[in-house]
């Protein structure tokens, strides 16, 4: 998935643990050391003794796949815990009395009355005893229902009240699907659907009992082996189960059959109506499926996880003006009467049930053959002619992985659909790859830019049909396998593909982007577990993605391309068609070696735990000591302090630094010593995934060597030296002046990369300011970025620019000259708009300053109403969502309240596009406070549309908060997410949220004194 479920969780029963959420062998929970993942109320808090809770912890995952027996004697040992509890407080209230010793002596009675008084005490004792004990319910004249309090507190109830017979969140392993046979019936007008599914399933265990996935359906009839049973239901966790009279055996193949009915969703997963306008402004709709990681469950019962690998045979029903396609080639239409069709789908190879597509409408394609695989693009029909592009881009690259995995695809079509309205930015559906129009459709006009964009998600979906497809991770704790892979297989088979798309520079930026998040304490390990929907959504993140891609390729750099190839391809052919985890693509790779070097040692420092190191340099005489210890932006905060990495430390030095054959490699482990040159660079063109701090007589050095000359080293270190300068001054260690210092070099600097960082950095630090409304350090921080920039971005052309490099600094130049009000630039921008106004719109403006110009042009009410008509009209995607951009720039508090209204509610602004207008409308000060009370006022709605966890959701979340710099603030978002509890206020998310604003205060607090010394 290209990235651009919530369940609301209900009251587990008390003695419950989710163990079996964990990969096979469960990790033992501990309820004495671990806190509840689901809110207690405080008269829910009952003591439980150690030998309670001990028992607890035996019900594992693989304890749970034992027969009813087996639970029932844990049960009974459960209540004998509760009857010691029971004794333990009787013990406990009996010593809490002491005997007084009378005053005064008495006189001793007769053994007589001693008798008498001893006998109506038992007999009265005995009495409260009897009304004590017994349940109220006796003296009713209904009486007690029998009930087992022990097995009630292990099962949870089913819709019906009956007991369900599974406790865990992951499904048991005690029987696996072989194939499925789905036959859907979407209505387009109505917006529901009629399914059934035949699931034919193989034992592994005895058992009695079934349990699969289901979500929010009216199940209609269903038999097992052919003879009706029962389904159960257990809502909060979108499970479904059937009890059977005698064991299943171990080997044998039994078939479920559900027929069933549902809503289409409305939220973007499942299967769920989509809708256009098309040229003549008639409303089409659609049926489109998006079921990662969570959501085929929606579309039809099944077994929803990934490991659960099968075949599929489906059968779509749909009226003549449709077409349908799904994963794997039609075999025949059978006409129904009544103006209905039934497409069926040839038989699929086993895959995961988040892979399985269909889609319902009325399009248009372009294809070609491929090595023996027939490619289709598919659009709207108004957008066929935007197909082309995409169909050559593909061609190529399928060519490309067929030749470089050594595995040819193993499908016999390949098909890509632009969907109008879609969340993500593309799914990689194993032969029906779907994506956000924009991401696949390339008009006349489009840039260069907006090819590499295009080209970079076809190639990341077309990867993963090796990774995530062919081989896929066993549990979404290993998501990195599927999306580092396909990321850093994106960025590399466009630079062998398509050099001309300059893509290095795009892979080094989003790089950084991955060390920054993974800065935070709030970060998350490579692999990492995760238990609930919500947080399996919260791993499709940059440090999944990116983070993934960047320590595949400081590996590659490490073994060698060559080595690395020979063990990607081993991993491909040993596990086809399996499902895997980390250690797995560890042991391929060590295994093609030479000399053998033990991977797993290595990369395991990388992917289990958070963060990444900073390597300290000291110097002493012409020694020089390195050190390592884990970066993190608050230090104070830091959850742990002994990471250490084995990493591969490259460098160049003044004797020898701009050729790839100067590099200088060793693995560092602890810490070690070099002789000193005159100076030293660490981490060479940034292929590790770490920082490097080269203390104050470092930094003067390599400062001094790029003002004598600025090519002394490559442009990509020179944009980490950047990067690594500005994370260690937020964090502390780097004096702002310092920073400051290492930018002058800048007037000499003409590559893309160390420019553009500079910029963002920059930018950042005006955004913060700009919005604690302190007027005069912002002008201030306006004319140092004029000073260092100005004569750059005067210099820029604004006519048509083959580069994409070149178009990529023009771009962020002229987007901040213009943001911050430089007459040049807003004069040039005008100018262009209003030829292409007058023009009638075919006077065209160059793609990649289309957005900078049409901002400029919504600032006055006329350019804002233009705007609106040919966003309302545009059928160019990429032209439209820049269009959207600008409208959502405006400084009109009416028009921001209105655009943001209108991007929820999805009637003239499709909602997916809310991140995007969020994100815009909160780089202005004018509706950065609008924007967060938005959220506020509509956060039910929000997580109505987009799950928690989710990507969207994350982007929003941090586009609202991550420029508060104030304790009030800081109090305000704190105040608000607490008050969500079960709807968002545990979301990892949120506490990046809280972590950010946290460091901006502190930042503030350390530098506004030197920014108005130094600006």
């Amino acid at each position: 998935e290209f990235p651009f479920m919530f369940f609301k969780r209900a009251p587990l029963p008390r003695n419950m643990i989710e163990n079996s959420m964990f990969e096979e062998e469960p990790d033992v929970v501990d309820l004495a050391k671990e806190s509840p993942s689901y809110p207690i109320d405080s008269d829910d808090v009952v003591y439980e003794p150690r030998s309670s809770r001990l028992l607890v912890r035996g019900l594992g995952e693989n304890d749970l796949d034992e027969e009813e027996e087996d639970y029932e004697s844990s049960a009974r040992l459960l209540g004998m815990s509760f009857m010691n509890r029971s004794s333990s407080q009787r013990s406990a209230a009996a010593s809490s009395y002491t005997r007084q010793q009378p005053s005064n002596s008495c006189s001793v009675p007769s053994a007589k009355k001693m008798v008498v008084g001893i006998l109506v005490l038992v007999i009265i004792a005995f009495v409260a005893m009897f009304i004590y004990f017994v349940p109220r319910c006796t003296f009713s004249k209904d009486g007690c229902q029998k009930t087992n309090s022990s097995i009630e507190q292990l099962y949870p109830k089913a819709s019906n009240g009956e007991l369900f017979p599974w406790t865990g969140l992951r499904l048991p392993a005690s029987v696996h699907p072989v194939h499925y046979e789905i036959s859907l019936q979407p209505n387009l007008t109505a917006m529901t659907f009629q399914g059934s599914v035949a699931i034919s399933m193989v034992v592994l265990q005895e058992t009695n009992k079934i349990v699969l996935h289901s979500y929010d359906m009216k199940i209609i009839n269903s038999t097992f082996q052919d003879e009706k049973v029962n389904i159960l239901e257990y809502k909060p966790w979108q499970q479904i189960a059937i009890k059977v009279s005698k064991e299943l055996k171990k080997g044998e193949i039994y078939v479920l059959k559900i027929h069933y009915s549902a809503n289409l969703s409305n939220s973007y997963d499942g299967l769920y109506n989509s809708s256009y306008i098309d040229t003549n402004g008639k409303r089409r709709v659609l049926a489109a499926t998006q079921f990662e990681p969570l959501a085929a469950r929606k579309a039809f019962p099944c077994f929803d996880e990934p490991a659960f690998k099968a075949s599929f045979v489906i059968k779509i029903t749909r009226e003549a003006e449709y077409i349908s396609l799904s994963n794997m080639p039609k075999v025949k239409t059978t006409p129904l009467g009544d103006g209905l069709f039934e497409d069926e789908f040839e038989k699929s190879v086993n895959m995961s049930t988040y892979l399985v597509a269909f889609v319902v409408a009325n399009l248009s394609s372009v294809s070609k053959n491929v090595s023996n695989t027939l490619v289709s693009v598919y659009a709207v029909p108004d957008k066929k002619d935007q197909t082309h592009y995409a169909l050559e881009t593909v061609a190529k690259l399928l060519e490309f992985y067929n030749r470089f995995f050594e595995i040819t695809y193993p499908l016999s079509k390949l098909d890509l659909v632009g969907i109008p309205d879609f969340l993500a930015g593309a799914m990689e559906n194993w032969g029906l790859i779907t994506f956000r129009e924009t991401t696949l459709l390339i008009g006349d006009h489009s840039s260069p830019i907006d090819k590499q964009l295009v080209t970079s998600v076809i190639a990341h979906e077309l990867a993963h049909q090796w990774f995530g497809n062919l081989v896929t991770m066993r549990w979404w704790n290993d998501l990195w396998l599927n999306e580092g892979f396909a990321t850093y297989m994106q960025y590399m088979s466009i630079e062998e593909v398509f050099p001309e798309l300059d893509i290095d520079n795009e892979f080094l930026s989003v790089r950084f982007k991955a060390l920054a998040k993974d800065a935070l304490n709030s970060s998350h390990p490579l692999s990492t577990k995760v238990y609930t929907p919500e947080e399996v959504a919260e791993m499709f993140d940059s440090v999944s993605y990116e983070k993934g891609a960047s320590i595949l390729l400081m590996l590659k750099a490490t073994l060698s391309k060559v080595a690395f190839r020979k063990g990607v391809i081993e991993y491909l052919k040993r596990y086809r068609g399996l499902n895997t985890q980390s250690e797995d693509l560890w042991m391929s790779l060590s295994q093609v070696t030479n000399p053998h070097t033990d991977v797993a040692e290595m990369m395991n420092t990388w992917t289990v735990q958070k963060g990444f190191p900073l390597v300290t340099v000291n110097r002493t005489g012409i020694q020089v000591n390195l050190m390592q210890e884990h970066f993190v932006l608050n230090a104070d905060n830091a959850t742990d302090h002994s990471n250490l990495w084995h990493i591969p430390l490259t460098y160049v030095s003044d004797i020898c630094n701009n050729s790839s054959s100067c590099k200088q490699v060793f693995l560092f482990k602890d810490k070690t010593g070099l002789r000193c040159m005159k100076w030293l660079k660490f981490n060479y063109r940034s292929d590790g995934f770490y920082i490097v701090d080269y203390g104050e007589q470092g930094w003067r050095a390599l400062i001094i060597a790029l003002k004598e000359n600025v090519n002394v080293l490559p442009h990509e270190d020179r944009a980490a030296l950047i990067n690594n300068i500005f994370a260690l001054s937020r964090s502390d260690r780097v004096s702002f002046r310092q920073v400051l210092n290492l930018l002058v070099y800048l007037k000499n600097e003409t590559e893309t990369a160390p420019l553009t960082e500079a910029l963002t950095q920059l930018n950042h630090i005006f955004m913060l300011l700009d919005k604690r409304s302190d007027l005069l350090l912002v002008s201030r921080m306006t004319t140092y970025i004029f000073t260092v920039f100005g004569d750059l971005m005067d210099s820029q052309s604004w006519e048509e620019e083959s580069s994409v490099s070149k178009q990529a600094l023009r771009s962020a130049l002229l987007e901040t000259a213009c943001h911050l009000g430089r007459p040049n630039c807003t004069n040039q921008a005008n100018r262009l708009f209003v030829q292409w106004r007058t023009s009638n719109k075919t006077e065209h403006i160059p793609g990649d300053l289309l957005k900078t110009v049409l901002s400029v042009a919504a600032q006055t009410e006329k350019g804002w109403q233009v705007l609106l008509d040919t966003y309302k009209h545009s059928i160019y995607d990429s032209e439209k969502r820049k269009t959207l951009q600008a409208l959502a720039s405006t400084q009109d508090v009416r028009k921001i309240v209105w655009i943001l209204k209108a991007a929820l509610d999805g009637s003239e602004i499709q909602t997916p596009e809310l991140p995007l207008v969020i994100s815009t409308v909160c780089r202005h000060s004018a509706g950065y406070l609008h924007a967060w009370d938005f959220v506020k006022e509509n956060w039910d709605k929000l997580t109505q549309k987009f799950s928690i966890g989710s990507f969207p959701l994350q982007s929003i979340i941090m586009s609202t908060t991550s420029q508060f710099s104030t304790k009030t603030h800081l109090d305000e978002v704190e105040r608000f997410f607490g008050s969500l509890k079960e709807r968002g206020s545990k979301m990892r998310s949120v506490q990046e949220a809280i972590e950010t604003i946290k460091l901006n205060i502190q930042w503030m607090d350390r530098n506004l004194v030197t920014l108005w010394k130094w600006l």
